[in-house]
């Protein structure tokens, strides 16, 4: 399978939209280029999470972009998803790997370099490390780990590293000149009154910001 071919890595929360429908809300992103998209909706039952996905699957297909399902490897089947986001508490690497087969892409959600260099034996095709930055969404997984130790881990696993937490338009340059191959965000796109601008904006500095 090729290495990730995206730079903003859209990850979606429903509750942060300000009531807009959540599909339109995505369409807005993918129509100003974002080309992934992961559906992170972890409160939703099975066949609720099913027939979001469908919907988002239809409108990223639309505009030739990738769909990641957080965790439910069974729905990421169901509706020919282009891979799946993995964190701790998911399924194995290995296992997702034997269930979607080679021509999928298997993301990592890691907290440290020791989970990274365990993803990477895994299999895992790419890794999403963070908090970067504070963010509430985040506040979870603990502390802001910072920009510096962003760096450590994209310089020692091999795999492309997408930063996430708290990354907005200011953001973008000192985590790109880590060495991140991109940003995984949540409210800065999802969250703000014009989304589509948003996701304009910030795939300019991506681009703009690369050597």
């Amino acid at each position: 399978m090729p290495p990730p071919d995206f730079d903003l890595y859209l990850v979606t929360d429903r509750r942060q939209t300000g009531g807009r429908d959540l599909v339109s809300v995505i369409d807005a992103a993918l129509a100003s280029g974002v080309r992934a998209v992961q559906l992170r909706e972890k409160d939703l039952g099975g066949r609720e999470l099913f027939i979001l996905a469908e919907a988002v699957k239809n409108s990223c297909a639309r505009y030739g972009a990738k769909l990641f399902i957080n965790d439910r490897v069974d729905v990421a089947l169901a509706v020919d998803a282009d891979g799946v986001q993995l964190g701790a508490a998911s399924i194995p690497i290995g296992a997702a790997r034997e269930i979607l087969g080679p021509e999928k892409l298997v993301g990592a959600s890691i907290h440290s370099l020791g989970e990274g260099e365990s993803a990477e034996r895994a299999g895992a095709d790419f890794v999403v490390f963070g908090p970067v930055y504070f963010t509430a969404s985040k506040a979870a997984y603990g502390d802001p780990q910072g920009v510096k130790r962003l760096k450590e881990i994209v310089e020692k696993i091999s795999l492309p590293v997408y930063a996430i937490g708290g990354i907005n338009l200011e953001g973008i340059d000192a985590v790109r000149g880590a060495g991140a191959r991109g940003v995984a965000l949540i409210s800065a796109v999802i969250g703000v009154a014009d989304p589509a601008a948003a996701a304009k904006e910030l795939l300019a500095r991506l681009t703009t910001g690369e050597e």
